[in-house]
């Protein structure tokens, strides 16, 4: 074995996004490309310590969702990881630990950060997507100006530093040896399981499940499935069978691993079935989102964040009180109003969890959310999925109540806020940026026009000035805001791999308890044709209407 100095070539558009760097895997495999990511990571984490040494000594976590070329990627970043200065490696056995377990990971063991492998909710296999993230040692996504830090060293990067070691053992829990790197490989559902111990009364749940509590979780083949099968029914005695789709596949057997109403089709199909059972439950790709389902009855990201604030106190990990909460920009507003009433703190940040991370290490918030399906708390630095259903499952074991009557009495004491997000894929990238230019434009002279029964009182582009470090970031959604209380936001996605996603979200809230049971779209038609007639989607896109509506 060889530590090798190997001459390479920059590649363009390297720039991570909201959730890192993602690209098609025909990108990836490319000679050198994610080589050449990885060395500028490197490079970057090594000019924070004295002589460019920062990573001397230091423990790194590493391991991913399992899609089409993880395995492959983890034994190059090891060799990478093996030159420039790392003395240990905790990897997930075969290479796999979801999102949240390695957020746990990083904080339990106090490592220096960790890689996460993952195109999160994006399509799997040769042709699908494949991403990579650096989290730091608080447990979360790194911070824009590392990101940016990264991105402008792929661009002079001129030379690999690679050890020429042979491939290790991804699959025995064993220490092996790459140059003077240790690489431990551990059970990656361990210290996982371990901190929801922490927060949840598994003997309250033990006893749901020995009286016939039924549910299914769909794990959408992809790496939430060994953790719901080892905590679910391994722990809590659910019987066998309740975690489908539970083993990780490369292409996650072809499905669109987003845990959604039009993605996961067939728990929808269940829970709407005669003999349903009591609990559905969806995870995605890299097991950090979440859906939560009741008996022909699903729950909104929004509707959920604002109900697990609510009744937080049930869970015994949150039994003394939030410090606050957070929720995305265009994420609703249902949230706030239960912040409003129990005088709690309530932050409205840009998409993006490392947003919440300044907050909760802060000691600012116990509670985040988004409006794509993810919810976590200050546990870990990411979003959780697995987290969310045992949290959904603790409320209905401690108030014995369905999901259903949750959310209804939910919207008897608060209102309802009727919301939905249209996605409008693969527009071509010039065309989204010229949309969203010409709404900009338009901002100025939009405040104070009526349309029907509303009047626009917000006209803007959306800016947030992080309350604990100060730093701003601008351009994050373009929101108009009604007199009462509706909102219609546009924002470009940064999380797919082609062409670019324009999402449109769409609010209103209605208080009387009659007005609450009408079809979601249906309820926001009229701001449908606002925000058509304000943007011009169908005629700038050529597009009839949103590739899904969620």
């Amino acid at each position: 074995m060889a530590i090798q100095t190997i001459p390479t070539q920059p590649f363009a558009g390297q720039r991570p996004g909201t959730s890192g760097l993602r690209k098609k895997v025909t990108v990836f495999t490319q000679p050198r490309y994610l080589e050449n990511f990885a060395q500028a990571l490197f490079d970057v984490l090594n000019a924070g310590g004295a002589g460019g040494r920062a990573l001397h000594g230091q423990t790194l976590v590493l391991g991913g969702d399992g899609r089409f070329f993880n395995r492959s990627a983890v034994q190059i970043i090891l060799k990478l990881a093996a030159a420039n200065g790392l003395a240990r490696v905790l990897l997930g056995q075969g290479g796999i630990l979801s999102t949240p377990a390695v957020s746990a990971v990083i904080r339990r063991r106090h490592a220096f950060g960790g890689i996460v492998l993952s195109a999160s909710h994006n399509p799997g296999g040769p042709e699908g997507d494949f991403g990579i993230k650096y989290n730091a040692g608080n447990g979360g996504p790194a911070n824009e100006a590392l990101t940016e830090a990264v991105y402008a060293r792929t661009q002079v990067l001129s030379e690999l530093r690679q050890s020429d070691a042979p491939d290790i053992d991804l699959d025995r829990l064993v220490l092996q040896q790459v140059e003077q790197l240790q690489v431990e490989v551990i059970d990656p559902v361990a210290d996982y399981a371990a901190v929801m111990r922490g927060l949840f009364d598994f003997a309250l749940l033990r006893g749901m499940f020995a009286r016939g509590f039924a549910m299914r979780v769909d794990a959408m083949n992809a790496v939430g499935g060994p953790y719901a099968r080892a905590i679910l029914e391994g722990e809590l005695g659910a019987p066998a069978g309740t975690v489908v789709n539970a083993v990780p596949l490369e292409d996650f057997g072809g499905l669109h691993p987003d845990p959604n109403p039009v993605n996961a089709e067939d728990l929808i199909a269940h829970m709407q079935g005669a003999d349903a059972p009591d609990f559905g439950a969806a995870m995605d790709g890299d097991a950090d989102r979440n859906m939560v389902v009741g008996r022909n009855f699903v729950v909104t990201p929004s509707d959920s964040l604002a109900l697990m604030t609510a009744h937080a106190k049930l869970i015994p990990g949150y039994k003394d009180g939030l410090l606050g909460v957070a929720r995305s920009m265009p994420t609703s507003a249902a949230v706030d109003r239960v912040a409003k009433a129990l005088d709690l703190p309530c932050f409205e940040t840009p998409t993006g969890w490392k947003f919440f991370g300044n907050l909760l290490d802060a000691g600012r918030v116990s509670l985040c959310g988004e409006e794509s399906y993810g919810t976590g708390s200050s546990h870990v630095r990411e979003k959780d999925g697995l987290w969310a259903i045992l949290f959904w499952l603790s409320l209905q074991g401690a108030t014995g109540r369905s999901v259903e009557t949750l959310v209804r009495e939910h919207w008897r004491v608060y209102g309802r806020n009727y919301y939905t997000r249209h996605d409008y894929e693969g527009i071509a990238v010039d065309v989204a940026n010229t949309l969203m230019e010409a709404l900009r434009a338009a901002l100025p002279a939009l405040v104070g026009r009526q349309f029907a029964q509303r009047r626009v009182v917000v006209a803007d582009d959306f800016s947030y000035t992080d309350p604990v470090d100060g730093s701003v970031s601008g351009q994050q959604g373009i929101r108009l805001m009604f007199d009462d209380g509706a909102r219609v936001i546009f924002r470009l996605s940064g999380t797919g791999t082609e062409g670019a996603t324009l999402r449109l979200y769409l609010e209103r809230y209605e208080a009387d308890v009659a007005q609450q049971d009408q079809p979601v779209q249906q309820a926001l038609a009229e701001l449908a044709v606002v925000a058509e007639q304000v943007a011009g989607i169908r005629v700038r896109t050529g597009m009839a209407g949103p590739t899904v509506a969620t």
